[in-house]
Order: C-alpha cells, then structure tokens, then sequence
C-alpha cells in the first residue's frame, strides 16, 4: 500500500516502478484490504470493480431473537420448524467481546428473523453495541415501539431505527399484518421528529438519530407505495427502502412484482454470447429525464420492451449477480450464537420459485458457544466461500427450471457444493435488507 495521492476529484491510487497498482492507505485499511490479501477483481465495461477484502467483517447483523409479535402473511416464520429462542447475556456477552477484536469495529445491525423489541435486553445490547464506537441499527414492525422506548433509543444514540410499514391505510396494512395497528404505529413516530431535535439540533453537527422506513412491494399493496412515502417524509424518515415479498407460500406466489428470468438471460450472455444474444431485444440505456405526465407512459413501455435499462450509469431490469452481504463484509449471529455469512441462509426453510417449492438449508460456520468471533470469521472454509460469491460463478439457475437440483441449495450443475447461491434472490437485487 501506498501513500495517499489527493488531486481534484478525489482519491487516486498509483502504479509503482514494477507495474503494481498501489492504494492510499487509508482506502486499503477502510476496505479491509491486508499484505498477503487476495482482492478480487471485476471487470466492468470501462474499467475495473474491486470490492472489499473478503476477510473484512465490516457489518455484523444480530439477531435478538426469532420469536416475534406478530403472524404476517409474507414471514418466513410461515414456513418454518425452527426452535425458537432469545440471545442469552453469554451468547451476547461473547458478540461484543468478539467485536472488540476487531479493527475498525464493524457497524451491528440488529434485526434477523425475529421482532427485537421483544428481546427484554435489548435497550442494554444497543448501548453496549453503542459503546463499541461504531454505528448501530435496530429493524422492528413498530407496533411495540411507545414514546418512552423511542425516547431511550435516541438518547442512547441509536443510529438509525428502521421500521416496516406495507401500507398507508389502516385496511391494507391490517391485510399484511394481520392486525388493525397502522393508527398506534403513526401515533408513535409522530413524535419522532420533537425527539430528535430534542437530542440534537440538525444544525449542531451533533449526529442525530435517523428514521428509515421498509416497504415490501406487493400486488396487493404496490398502490399505496406513494402514500407511504408520504407518510415517511412527514416523519422525517431520511432513508426509504423498497423490497419485493419473497413468496414463502403458494399464496403469495399470485403477489410477486418481477420477473426474474429476462435477467437471468442477459447476464447469461455476456458470458456465452455465441449463444442467446442473436435471440434478445436490445439494450436500452436512458439520459436523465424527468418522469412526468408526458415521459412517464412511453419510457415505461419502451423499458418494458428491452431485456435490460440502464439509466445514466444505473442498471436495472436486469441481474445483478453481487451478494449484498458479501459485497458489504456482512455476517449475521444467530439468536443460540450461531455465525452464518447471510440472512438467507441464517434459518431452514421452504419458498417459491414460480410455483415449484424450494428447500433452503441453513449454514452455520460455527457457534460461539465454542470458538470466539475472529476465529469462526477467519474459517479457512468460510473465507473460500466469501470469494467464490464474489466472483459469482455460479449457474443461471433461475431460467433453467429442468434441474432437480434447483430444488434446494444443495448444489448445483457447476458442482459448486452447498451452499449453492445461484438462485438466491438477494444476489439478483429482487430481495433487499437494509
């Protein structure tokens, strides 16, 4: 690693006198970049893509536990014969002591599969996380937030709080979450923005907790999308992030918004070119535009007429073959202290693909009830993984569907071994987390 060569514009990395391209310290560490590392290389259309080291934990997700308070139609927990369970104070105590290791702290999300305000400590494993010096995140559905817990959660310098609502009306949100509580959970964060700016003036420079809201995109709700973004902005939420449902019943099968398959192809055929691309619609890239009554209809249709979009630099309608967690240096701790490198693969479970039923097999690197953190990280067998997923040579599994092994993550015509990731949704940008 080099020295750090600023000019205008930003960072710039060097070639040495043998050819060898040297990184600004300060880049290499934040990426958790190491003499001896192996990086990563990818090659995009005018230059290359190098992603962070994959034996960098830079974001830790925590689960507090899997139980939860509600029963929602679109949950995994559905679907599922899973013990059930909180994080005991050792599981815990281990996590933190864990994360002390490690340099810089990675940021802990606390989330999972489970409601976390459910976990009877959770105000004490946020402050302690807090204290780690990095920032920390908390999902919940809102519907055991009350003034008083949001007030702690803000003095004890919560980062962001990130709360799911599907829908702008007491009706369509009652429909997925099988409960009439939209009205308590609005009435709550109502008093979001007099707390924050009782913590901090957002002109002090003092970090101020945020707001994030998360919509999962359904038919059944997909029309109050600009409705609940109203409603966010009225909150003061600063970030808005929208998911599509991952259909872990046959019924929800009927409420899927993509089609995952036209992707799949194009991507295919960037590496097999000699065989599909003669039979594909072009790609179609877009200038900045504004969307309004007069553009909004034709570009959609235009859109919908090519296999592929780009606006300006941005893809989308098509894959994307970049594992969010890896990608981001993510893990996740299971509730009985459990490492597995996903959310995906934190639980055993079945959902949908099209119609045909799919297996999911969890993975867990190891548990820290018999190994600290740094050493389950740095298992010779999960740092593999972590690059083999980020080269992603995995097969197009989503637009074959005449493989028996798509009908779990076992593995996969390319022998990958399990876990197989070539039908995981979360690497083609379908399904998001914060």
């Amino acid at each position: 690693m080099g020295k750090t060569t600023k000019r205008p514009g930003g960072l710039y990395a060097e070639v040495d006198k043998s050819g060898r391209l040297v990184l600004p310290p300060e880049i290499a560490s934040r990426y958790g970049m190491k003499r001896g590392d192996r990086i990563f290389l990818g090659e995009a259309t005018n230059g290359l893509y190098v992603p962070r080291s994959a034996t960098q934990l830079a974001k830790l997700y925590i689960e507090p536990t899997n139980l939860c308070n509600l029963n929602c139609r679109t949950c995994v927990r559905n679907v599922w014969n899973e013990p059930m369970g909180y994080m005991s104070d050792a599981t815990f105590d281990r996590v933190i002591s864990g994360l002390g290791g490690f340099s810089p702290p990675p940021s802990v999300f606390f989330g999972g599969l489970g409601e976390p305000l459910l976990h009877p400590k959770i105000i004490e494993m946020v402050t302690r996380a807090k204290a780690l010096g990095a920032p920390v995140e908390l999902i919940t559905n809102g519907t055991l937030l009350t003034q008083g817990l949001l007030e702690r959660l803000v003095a004890i310098g919560l980062d962001t709080l990130w709360v799911s609502i599907d829908g702008a009306r007491p009706e369509s949100y009652a429909d997925i979450r099988l409960g009439d509580m939209l009205p308590g959970v609005l009435e709550t964060l109502g008093h979001f923005r007099h707390i924050q700016f009782r913590q901090a003036s957002p002109f002090s420079g003092v970090p101020q907790t945020q707001l994030g809201i998360v919509f999962v995109a359904m038919k059944r709700n997909i029309a109050d999308l600009p409705e609940v973004c109203d409603i966010a902005w009225k909150l003061g939420a600063k970030r808005f992030l929208v998911t599509n449902v991952l259909p872990y019943t046959a019924e929800l099968c009927d409420e899927v918004l993509y089609s995952y398959k036209i992707g799949e192809i194009y991507e295919f055929s960037q590496k097999h070119s000699g065989v599909i691309q003669s039979f594909l619609p072009p790609h179609i890239h877009l200038p900045r535009i504004d969307i309004d009554e007069v553009t909004d209809n034709p570009i959609r249709s235009a859109i919908s007429r090519g296999v592929t979009a780009t606006w300006t630099d941005s893809m989308f309608l098509g894959a994307k073959n970049h594992c969010p967690f890896i990608e981001s240096g993510a893990g996740v701790i299971r509730w009985d202290g459990s490492l597995s490198p996903c959310l995906p693969l934190l639980h055993n479970h079945t959902s949908f693909l099209d119609t045909r039923v799919r297996s999911q097999r969890a993975w867990a690197i190891g548990s820290l009830a018999e190994h600290d953190l740094s050493r389950l990280w740095n298992t010779p067998e999960h740092i593999a993984f972590r690059e083999r997923v980020q080269a992603f040579d995995f097969p197009p599994c989503l637009i074959c569907g005449g493989c028996d092994l798509l009908d779990e993550n076992e593995d996969d015509c390319f022998s990958s071994g399990f876990p197989a990731c070539g039908a995981c949704l979360w690497a083609q940008g379908l399904i998001q987390c914060p």
